[in-house]
């Protein structure tokens, strides 16, 4: 009965961990775009986005997806840093500064989940019960 009882609430815990980490992904892209249409000013949320990556990170991505994650968050910091969009100031006035500052909040969201999980595919490779290639 008590195993369980154990069972029953590890599970129950490891769904709520699940729904949490859910939320906190679509929460920090939501803010992003949001922030970034919306609002010049990006200091207060500049936290709350790396909180919720960092929660991403931990709780959110398995072990098949931490490579496509990877390559993902290497995009999104590549096309933040270089405000890429910039040309489309051209097209409509504030429209490429508007998608860089969405983008590059999208990277400050997905940067520290990135971070978390290449040290988690380091530790991962550098197993001493890794088979080795002769």
């Amino acid at each position: 009965m008590i195993k369980k009882t154990l069972t029953g609430g590890i599970a129950r815990i490891q769904w709520l961990l699940s729904i949490a980490a859910a939320l906190a992904f679509i929460a920090g892209y939501i803010l992003a775009i949001i922030t970034g249409v919306w609002w010049d000013d990006h200091d207060g949320l500049i936290l709350t986005l790396v909180v919720l990556g960092m929660v991403v990170g931990l709780l959110n991505i398995t072990g098949k997806e931490i490579v496509p994650y990877l390559v993902a968050a290497i995009a999104l910091v590549v096309v933040g840093s270089f405000e890429a969009f910039t040309p489309l100031n051209e097209v409509r006035r504030g429209l490429g500064d508007k998608l860089n500052d969405i983008v590059r909040l999208m990277a400050i969201f997905t940067a520290p989940a990135a971070v978390i999980q290449a040290i988690r595919a380091g530790v991962v490779l550098s197993a001493p019960d890794r088979k080795q290639d002769s």
